[in-house]
């Protein structure tokens, strides 16, 4: 089968690969789609981060270098594994792609696990590929109303999700989103589904536009425009908001969260850093501010997909884009790397299918 290949920073490959076939308790799924998440051009642009060098295979895959990329994806079962008698051929599912040792899966905080990493980045196979088996344990059922296209963006609202939940925020809050990329707007989708109000911060029209047409914002904010720390005041009397979600991997948008957010606010950092950030970490002493991490998922998965299953998150508006692995990175990664004022996410068929001829 095809499949896309990690070997080093700017060397990705379309190789030919033996297709998977589902162990015992393994699920084996024909890949729909798979989305071009923000880590995959970390990876691409400054890796490696998660993927593993060649020569030191990771501990819990055995793999390195290269690697089948791809952490967001959807599709249906093609076969059961030896145990696995609750799914059915051609079921629609998802994957919540944790490498985590088995010991570590019903810990409550199995994320934060030793030497936790991601299918489609630290080994076991990747959604940029035409099949992956993986262990029913991360394999989640979804409903047939909901469509495979948008079944692949679960993976990234259920980070959005955790991190919302990390923020402590609560209906009636007022919300400051730094960057209305993929995770910037579906951070604002979850907040907005919770009860608060929304304000985003983003330098693209088609971004900024997207998140009010979808009606995940209620404010979006050209910083080279307006002070937007300043405008986020006005709107809140004065004192600030509530929480801020750094979503670009910016120091400037991190600094300007700082002066966003009210003092004893909260600033969750969704985002995965390529260099170390230069922030006036003064504002966060003298408004005795709140910075947290967060990573990846843990139970959010289920809550996620009631979201898009009883349509209270709508995931269709933030695809802009579908193509083939061909194009993965002329008119994937390009886009996203040089003209990420055109896209939101771009979904990619490792079979081809589903895209207009």
């Amino acid at each position: 089968m095809r499949a896309a290949r990690y070997y080093q920073n700017h060397d990705i490959r379309i190789d030919d690969v033996e297709p998977p076939t589902a162990g015992p308790g393994e699920v084996l799924i024909d890949v729909a789609w798979s989305g071009i998440c923000g880590t995959d051009l970390h990876e691409y642009l400054d890796g490696p981060i998660f993927v593993p060098p060649k020569g030191q295979p990771h501990p819990i895959s055995g793999e390195e270098a290269p690697v089948t990329l791809g952490h967001e994806m959807s599709g249906t079962v093609a076969a059961l594994g030896e145990g696995v008698d609750d799914l059915q051929v051609g079921q629609k599912v998802v994957v919540e792609p944790l490498l985590v040792r088995e010991r570590d899966w019903e810990d409550p905080h199995y994320q934060l696990s030793p030497d936790m990493n991601f299918i489609g980045l630290g080994g076991g196979g990747g959604g940029l590929g035409e099949q992956i088996a993986v262990n029913r344990h991360w394999v989640h059922p979804i409903a047939d109303s909901v469509g495979l296209d948008e079944a692949a963006l679960i993976e990234p609202l259920s980070i959005t999700h955790h991190a919302f939940m990390r923020s402590g925020a609560t209906r009636g809050d007022t919300a400051i989103i730094g960057g209305a990329g993929p995770i910037g707007l579906l951070t604002a989708a979850v907040a907005k589904t919770e009860g608060l109000t929304v304000v985003v911060s983003e330098l693209s029209d088609l971004r900024r536009q997207k998140a009010l047409d979808a009606g995940v914002a209620d404010y979006a904010f050209d910083p080279r425009e307006v002070d937007v720390a300043e405008e986020v005041r006005g709107l809140t009397e004065g004192k600030g908001a509530d929480v801020g979600f750094e979503c670009s991997s910016v120091d400037v948008v991190l600094d300007m969260l700082l002066d966003a957010v009210r003092p004893a606010g909260v600033i969750v950092n969704v985002s995965i850093w390529g260099h170390e950030p230069k922030v006036a970490l003064h504002k966060l002493v003298m408004k005795e501010i709140d910075l947290r991490g967060t990573i990846g998922y843990s139970y959010d998965h289920p809550a996620t997909i009631k979201l898009v299953e009883e349509g209270r998150v709508d995931l269709r508006p933030f695809i802009t884009g579908k193509i083939g692995l061909d194009d993965l990175i002329d008119k994937g990664f390009d886009t996203l790397i040089n003209h990420n004022e055109t896209a939101v996410k771009i979904l990619v068929s490792p079979t081809g299918q589903g895209l207009e001829s």
